[in-house]
């Protein structure tokens, strides 16, 4: 069971806990004020921050080990993700209250794109999306937020996978859960600080993808849709077949959806 299943998770895997997306926690004055803040401060500070520890890690080729722990243990307290595979992101869709879209805060700190691929969900009457600050994109208050029924939701959560998206759940102050993001690695905050300076703020699915190499016709689709350089291909016995790293596999699935033969599976990590 992972770290946050043993702290968070009450028997359940962590963000399957109901508890986790209570109004109560939502009641508590810091996060209520880290929600407030989050787009300038998490959001843009840590895009300002990255740029920077980019440069050093291509200076030094690894960043010390006391600033990679401080910060993976900062985003565990405050902002931590996790990827899910689109069965599950879909299953906690369906269960939410209220669901809002809202634009993407990395890609509008990066390249000031308005995309909406980014949700919060609520499950109870009051919803920590009413706290964001949206002048952050240019817009009142009431702008930017769009209501979404959940089996729509679902639907557009389906279609962005068929582009690439990854799908991740993140906390608010751990452990409250309000945001299920759908990015790629060039333009996510937390997959370029995993590519770019080896700082894991988010984890792996509780899923890895094998390959059945005897279904497996070696067209290296697979390799080019996965976004955390997970899958290699190999010759064996004159054939040319894909494998998985389960290390650096983040079990999102993606690598499944363009599988001809359908040799790729999700299995329990």
């Amino acid at each position: 069971m992972c770290e946050f299943c043993t702290k968070h998770g009450d028997g359940k895997v962590w963000y399957k806990n109901a508890e986790n997306y209570s109004r109560d926690l939502l009641s508590d004055i810091r996060r209520r004020a880290f929600i407030r803040d989050f787009l300038s401060t998490t959001i843009k500070e840590g895009f300002d921050s990255l740029g920077r520890l980019e440069a050093l890690y291509m200076k030094k080729g690894r960043l010390p080990d006391s600033l990679i722990r401080r910060m993976e243990g900062r985003a565990k307290a405050e902002h931590f993700g996790q990827v899910l595979p689109l069965e599950e992101i879909s299953e906690l869709v369906l269960k939410a209250d209220t669901i809002v879209r809202m634009p993407c805060a990395c890609r509008w700190t990066a390249k000031k794109k308005e995309i909406r691929c980014c949700y919060g969900v609520s499950y109870g009457p009051e919803a920590w999306y009413r706290e964001i600050d949206m002048s952050y994109f240019g817009k009142a208050s009431a702008e930017g937020l769009e209501s979404v029924e959940r089996e729509e939701a679902v639907r557009q959560i389906e279609e962005m996978e068929d582009y690439g998206a990854v799908h991740t759940i993140w906390t608010m102050v751990t452990p409250f859960i309000g945001a299920i993001c759908n990015c790629a690695a060039h333009d996510c905050i937390a997959m370029r600080t995993l590519s770019g300076i080896g700082v894991e703020t988010m984890a792996r699915a509780e899923y890895v993808a094998v390959v059945d190499e005897e279904l497996c016709e070696g067209c290296g689709l697979c390799y080019e849709r996965c976004q955390f350089g997970a899958i290699a291909s190999v010759r064996e016995g004159g054939r040319i077949t894909s494998r998985t790293d389960r290390q650096r596999c983040f079990g999102c699935g993606l690598c499944r959806t363009v599988c001809g033969p359908g040799a790729i599976r999700l299995v329990t990590r």
